[in-house]
């Protein structure tokens, strides 16, 4: 079992990441994992990432606050506890449109080594 508290958790800081704090919660500098790493970011009002793609899903759930989901060809908001998926290659933006921050958790696969 690897535990990893709040307030241990490694921040990071992420290229195209803006008026937002990333923790790291499990995986990577937070402990042991063979296939996936989880997230939490804190995404203050205004704050956004950039619209790109990565070549991994990526899983986001929310658990405070409103955070908008882009991708290039549709918006959704979301609130607390609800989810989405981003497909591998699937350029999406993220942004909080409110007054108050918000909190989002990522999951997604670690990076494959290069062979």
């Amino acid at each position: 079992m690897n535990v990893t508290p709040i307030e241990a958790a490694p921040q990071y800081h992420p290229s195209g990441h803006f008026d937002m704090r990333c923790l790291r919660l499990q995986g990577m500098e937070a402990g042991p994992s063979e296939t996936l790493w989880m997230g939490m970011s804190e995404i203050a009002p205004g704050g956004h990432t950039s619209l790109s793609a990565s070549p991994y899903e990526k899983l986001y759930l929310v658990v405070e606050g409103e955070v908008v989901v882009s991708t290039e060809d549709e918006e959704a908001v979301l609130r607390k506890l609800d989810s989405c998926r981003i497909a591998p290659g699937e350029a999406r933006l993220l942004e909080n449109r409110g007054k108050l921050p918000a909190r989002i958790v990522l999951c997604m696969p670690l990076a494959k080594e290069k062979t």
